[in-house]
């Protein structure tokens, strides 16, 4: 397809090694045959090429024009639109840290601020070892566990400013983090690889599942005539603490 020139030349972007594309082109020949309309398939290949690089390159880009028939310009459109796509190299582990509305109150602006400290990065920066990228993020509809922390979208709960940097200290060095809920935790690259509708193969990924917390079912128990429990949040200085209320039943 002709691109739009603006009279200023432009260098052109680079390849994959041969060996990389031809293994690019045999998973993309699978995501596109999903769709009816090939272009439908940009999405999920945007997550592809982001699982090779860990971000959307302009070699990514211009992948996606390639296999797709678009151009550069429309690839780019889509790949800037969206924040799940990261345009620059980032970190093995998203660290977003929600400072919606009821995050924040109930802690989150105070977790960030001491994990930029702690890990000497700003908002969207990565750590010198490639290790975290910070980050703020917007509500992903855990209020009822609120404060709480994504890392690679999986959720860690009821996190405090303590709890926080010990899980980034954790992921630094190599500890076996568990989220609170969900998928055992995975590398930002494997994570983009799921997304992009590649099996999930972590060991336990199909069973687990993260369901609303007992503050948002306590409607739902008082519409049955049940007593919904009193949720009593976990203390950090709990050293088995994941993060997650605990209920007392019969208390409400």
């Amino acid at each position: 397809m002709t691109e739009v020139s603006l009279g200023i030349p432009e260098m052109p972007a680079p390849d994959f090694p041969a060996d990389v594309r031809a293994r690019l082109e045999t998973d993309a020949r699978e995501v596109i045959a999903r769709y009816p309309d090939s272009r439908s398939a940009l999405l999920p290949l945007l997550h592809l090429v982001q699982s090779e690089e860990g971000y959307v390159s302009r070699t990514g880009i211009r992948f996606c024009s390639d296999v797709l028939d678009l151009t550069t310009a429309e690839v780019t459109a889509v790949a800037t639109f969206y924040t799940m796509y990261r345009r620059k190299p980032s970190g093995d582990y998203q660290v977003g840290v929600c400072t919606n509305t009821l995050c924040a109150v109930m802690g989150g602006d105070a977790i960030f601020d001491e994990l930029r400290g702690h890990l000497g990065v700003g908002n969207d920066e990565t750590t010198a070892d490639g290790k975290v990228t910070l980050e703020h993020i917007e509500c992903n509809a855990a209020c009822d566990f609120a404060p709480v922390v994504m890392v690679n979208w999986e959720f860690f709960d009821n996190q405090t400013p303590e709890s926080a940097k010990k899980l980034v200290d954790d992921l630094i060095a190599g500890r076996e983090v568990r989220p609170t809920r969900g998928a055992p935790l995975c590398t930002y690259k494997e994570t983009a690889r799921i997304l992009a509708g590649f099996p999930d193969e972590r060991e336990g990924a199909v069973e687990a599942g993260g369901s609303a917390g007992p503050a948002s079912l306590a409607g739902l128990r008082l519409h049955r005539g049940e007593t919904p429990g009193r949720t009593v949040p976990q203390q950090a200085s709990d050293p088995d603490h994941q993060g997650g209320p605990v209920t007392e039943e019969g208390e409400g």
